[in-house]
């Protein structure tokens, strides 16, 4: 079946640049790979460019690639410790190697408008809840989507229901984040927030703690 062409309102300067976390393994079923091969079509058809953990392979190289065959942008962000166990991806227009993994992060949010978790490991996780957190805390409003292919963020809005329930997230302090089954739903989601966020006049771009 073909997919929907993801449609994005021409002009918007909202979103310039999206990072994306993944896994640097494909995973065990297909669908993933092509999310993101498809996700990084439409970013790059849509003039967003990716910001990224820099790696070669899984779904990390799968949407850098894609990016970069589409006519697209991309900066990979990597460790130094990783160059030579990951490799960097070849061909990109910005390799910025760095230090450690916080540096690493903040680089990332720094260089991003808005993010987009897709499937991947503990570390796909551990970026993905560290901006949920910096979010409830007040410290950014830009989108943070959970790309929920095939099903694979259930188990953690399970979490955060049970959580809720418990009452260990609580308003004011929610968690925000939105959720999109099919790839053509995230730019348009992340466009619309965008432009909300901008309207009310409390969109915030920072996590310097002294704000």
């Amino acid at each position: 079946m073909a997919s929907k062409p993801i449609v994005v309102e021409a002009g918007s300067h909202l979103v310039r640049n999206i990072c994306v976390y993944c896994g640097s393994a494909q995973g065990a079923d297909v669908v993933y790979e092509a999310a993101a091969r498809q996700l990084g079509q439409a970013m790059a058809k849509a003039s967003i460019g990716l910001v990224y953990g820099g790696g070669a392979h899984g779904l990390m190289g799968a949407i850098a690639g894609s990016v970069l065959a589409s006519g697209g942008r991309v900066t990979g962000i990597i460790p130094n410790f990783l160059v030579g166990r990951e490799g960097p991806m070849p061909g990109l227009q910005e390799c910025v190697v760095v230090d450690s993994l916080p540096e690493r992060k903040r680089l990332m949010f720094e260089r991003a408008d808005a993010f987009v978790a897709l499937p991947g490991g503990i570390g796909t996780l551990e970026e993905l809840t560290e901006q949920l957190t910096w979010g409830q805390l007040e410290r950014h409003t830009k989108p943070v989507v959970l790309a929920d292919i095939a099903g694979f963020w259930q188990p953690l809005l399970r979490l955060f229901a049970h959580m809720r329930e418990l009452r260990f997230i609580q308003s004011p302090f929610e968690v925000r984040y939105l959720v999109a089954e099919k790839i053509e739903d995230i730019l348009p989601m992340i466009e619309t927030a965008a432009a909300k966020a901008t309207l009310l006049g409390t969109r915030k771009e920072t996590v310097d703690p002294r704000l």
